[in-house]
């Protein structure tokens, strides 16, 4: 590539006030999988509203973008890509009702859907190909994790040792043609072998759509657990190696590392692999839960408020998705908040 693309800033929006541990506790009952490490609770977590959606909190997400750099930037860009955990219809993403909100009259709106919670890393190397080969000057990635207060909510599903763990929150990164904040290269994996593994259940059994009186959940078993467990502790490490290859630093010099967050024992895992101390790995799982794929934006976020990258910092942010059926990884040379 010829042209340079940077991430040149991202804001983030997490819905309502924290929700404590202890309203799960409260519903908490006898769970075969309640003591796995797959399911140790963070403190808090917020959740969407109950007439919230999607574009709402990507709207939301968007205000800190225009403050800092203006409505123009925001109307004007040529290309917009999203991403919802949950998309409010089930037949069609929100890009084309996200554009409407923002009034943006871009030339190219994808929603990505494979993504999982390495959304947004996904987003980022679409977004510079975008805009390395002459499509347009700016693009959006916005990304929406929706499904805590809306599917781990519901009232038979919140009693599950699974519930306690997601997050709601939403992210819009704004990548542009320049050299300010470089995205100086980004891996993308498919692992197609996995795709079936991540299932949508319910008591009694039914496919998602149809009408019931069991509320849906993710099916795990203390075998699928295993597994995802496995490849998580594969994957992320293996993406992340190839970024800092290619780039010429090793993992254990890279200034800070941004990651999904699924649960206190990846995050542990993940930078001992890349040999990197605690305070070089953001974590928010206590405050903010699985944010799933706003996980990392929310992450990056709060790295920069807190005074934790720098300008010239290298940063490099890495995922997983699902049951491990995509992984990515992407380094950016951090040129401040300007």
């Amino acid at each position: 590539m010829t042209a340079t693309v940077s991430l040149l800033d991202v804001s983030t929006y997490l819905p309502g006030e924290p929700i404590s541990a202890e309203y799960y506790a409260q519903f908490a009952e006898s769970d075969e999988l309640r003591e796995n490490v797959m399911f140790r609770a963070p403190r808090y977590r917020h959740h969407v509203g109950p007439d919230e959606t999607a574009i709402d909190m990507i709207e939301r997400a968007t205000a800190g973008l225009i403050e800092r750099h203006g409505a123009d930037t925001v109307l004007g860009a040529d290309v917009l890509i999203t991403h919802t955990q949950m998309p409010d219809v089930p037949f069609y993403g929100g890009g084309g009702g996200t554009a409407h909100r923002l009034g943006m009259k871009p030339n190219w709106v994808v929603d990505l859907h494979n993504g999982g919670c390495a959304a947004f890393l996904l987003g980022l190397k679409l977004a510079r190909n975008l805009l390395a080969s002459g499509e347009g000057h700016t693009a959006l990635i916005a990304v929406a994790q929706n499904a805590a207060g809306q599917i781990f909510d519901q009232e038979t599903i919140r009693r599950k040792a699974q519930s306690a763990i997601p997050g709601d929150g939403a992210a819009v990164g704004l990548v542009t043609l320049s050299d300010a904040s470089p995205i100086l290269d980004v891996e993308c994996r498919t692992y197609g072998e996995y795709a079936g593994d991540m299932t949508v259940t319910s008591d009694p059994p039914r496919k998602w759509w149809q009408p019931g009186t069991g509320e849906g959940y993710i099916g795990f078993t203390e075998s699928k657990i295993t597994k995802v467990l496995a490849r998580g502790n594969r994957q992320v490490p293996e993406v992340s190696y190839a970024v800092c290859d290619r780039i010429g630093v090793r993992p254990k010099d890279i200034d800070l590392l941004v990651t999904n967050q699924p649960n206190r024992l990846f995050l542990r895992n993940w930078r001992d692999a890349l040999e990197l101390p605690a305070e070089r790995h953001v974590d928010t799982f206590d405050d903010c839960g699985n944010l799933f794929a706003a996980g990392i934006p929310v992450n990056l976020d709060r790295a920069i408020d807190d005074g934790r990258v720098k300008a010239g910092d290298t940063v490099l942010m890495a995922a997983f998705a699902h049951a491990g059926d995509f992984a990515g990884a992407a380094a950016v040379r951090w040129g401040g908040r300007g």
